[in-house]
């Protein structure tokens, strides 16, 4: 009876994990292997949350297997071929990785193998490459994406592990490495169990009125699966599943918020440089200031003056996830205010959120650029104060992370300027005149547009 390996990467869970069942299938009475390999490639520039949310969901991940995990570190194609040849495995069973560097990754381990690399499924309800126009071209526009990819469908999930599955109980495994820990740092509770109540929390008392408080960072209105997806503790497929009962704006919001995840995986497969470079080339030309001012170091520790958006940036930094409509605004005060290149605020939210996934993150901060699919116009700046008052009604959400503003009442948080007392617990005044540097960002738009603009 042939044994065979599960080779485990962003599909960390053991229900709906359709190469699970194929790895059982081909096994046909032997057993499986579940491997998880800490590839330096990936694990080297991983940011404090993400390397502790992974090594805790490995901890949940062995523990689901009744210890039966294999850890190993090293580069894939060396470790993997190491590993079969140990067992004696006939195949090895992954889950399709739809990166560049996942892609190009796996073709090395096919060649290092002599024995079948088989990918069954993605971390994503359709896969990435497969809506297209009629014509067999890609989309662009996040629309009708969205309307083919729901007219496209998906399978239904897997269900849970096979029956008759039997662990691989022979090799040996590396010890996990210590987590690190950042002052200050808090992560939520994490695995497939985690997520799985998460999910169920969402659904019984925050779905309803999704579509009315996602866009409310003082609220608890969003589902917070981004963790929990980035390392497939729970797949879209089964969320999408047990939406497909539930009608109103809630539900119909949440759909669309995962067929943003998919369209951005979908832009990334056909155009894998977009991941670092500019999809809309002409923006290239655009004139950028320098990182090294002082007000990017302000702006990277929250302390920029405006108070909605270092309560983001703080929470970015206790908490290794900021709220998404918190992301846009402090996105768009480095590129527009600050006049910084988007690539260096991608790389900073990179490092520090626990949900840092290339295709969402880097596409979302072209969007504020201006430079991406569905871009938002480059003279559609956001106002950091009024954002704040639109979506922070009351200030409760600055005053749980600036406490320096913790005095002022309601609104009066996001403009500390206007108080007698407002600075009197230590926050810092504006680094920048946001009304300038609106019309700075204007001025440097225009000349991209009149095809005038030089970098330098």
């Amino acid at each position: 009876m042939p044994d065979t390996v599960l080779w485990l990467r962003r599909d960390l869970r053991l229900h709906d994990h359709p190469a699970l069942h194929a790895a059982s299938r081909a096994a046909d009475g032997g057993r499986v292997l579940p491997l998880f390999v800490l590839d330096p490639a990936l694990l080297t520039p991983c940011g404090p949350p993400r390397r502790s949310w992974l090594l805790r969901s490995l901890r949940a991940l062995h523990a689901a297997t009744d210890g039966a995990l294999v850890v190993r570190g090293g580069p894939p194609e060396q470790v993997l071929a190491d590993v079969v040849r140990e067992l004696g495995a006939s195949s090895v069973h992954v889950t399709a990785d739809c990166g560049p560097y996942g892609r190009r990754r796996d073709e090395a381990v096919t060649r290092a193998l002599d024995v079948p690399l088989v990918r069954t499924g993605t971390p994503y309800a359709v896969g990435p490459g497969s809506v297209t126009k009629p014509d067999g071209t890609p989309y662009q526009v996040f629309t009708p994406f969205s309307r083919r990819w729901r007219e496209h469908g998906w399978p239904a999930p897997a269900g849970p592990p096979p029956s008759g599955l039997r662990w691989a109980r022979t090799l040996d495994s590396d010890e996990l490495p210590d987590e690190p820990e950042p002052d200050g740092l808090t992560l939520p509770p994490v695995g497939e169990q985690a997520a799985a109540e998460r999910w169920a929390w969402f659904l019984d008392d925050a779905l309803a009125r999704y579509a009315d408080s996602r866009d409310r960072p003082d609220l608890d209105g969003t589902s917070a699966l981004s963790g929990h997806l980035k390392f497939g503790e729970v797949h879209p497929r089964t969320l999408l599943a047990d939406l497909a009962g539930r009608r109103g704006p809630g539900a119909e919001a949440f759909r669309t918020e995962l067929a943003w995840r998919e369209f951005y995986a979908d832009v990334l497969w056909h155009h894998p440089r977009s991941a670092r470079d500019y999809l809309r080339p002409e923006y290239a030309s655009m004139p950028y200031d320098s990182p090294d001012q002082y007000a990017v170091q302000a702006w990277r520790e929250g302390r920029t003056g405006f108070p909605f958006v270092d309560a983001g940036m703080r929470q970015l930094r206790a908490t290794g996830w900021m709220h998404n409509r918190v992301r846009m605004v402090t996105a768009s005060f480095l590129v527009k205010d600050l006049h910084v290149e988007w690539q260096h605020g991608a790389r900073h939210f990179l490092h520090w959120l626990r949900d840092g996934d290339l295709a969402s993150n880097n596409h979302g901060w072209q969007w504020v650029a201006g430079s991406g699919t569905d871009a938002a116009p480059y003279f559609r700046v956001f106002n950091p104060v009024a954002q704040g008052l639109r979506f922070d009604p009351d200030g409760d959400y600055v005053r749980r992370w600036v406490p320096e503003l913790s005095h002022l009442a309601g609104a009066a948080a996001h403009e500390p300027w206007r108080a007698a007392d407002g600075y009197a617990d230590g926050y810092p005044q504006r680094v920048v005149d946001h009304t300038e540097e609106r019309a700075e960002a204007l001025r440097r738009y225009q000349r991209v547009r009149s095809g005038t603009a030089r970098r330098g």
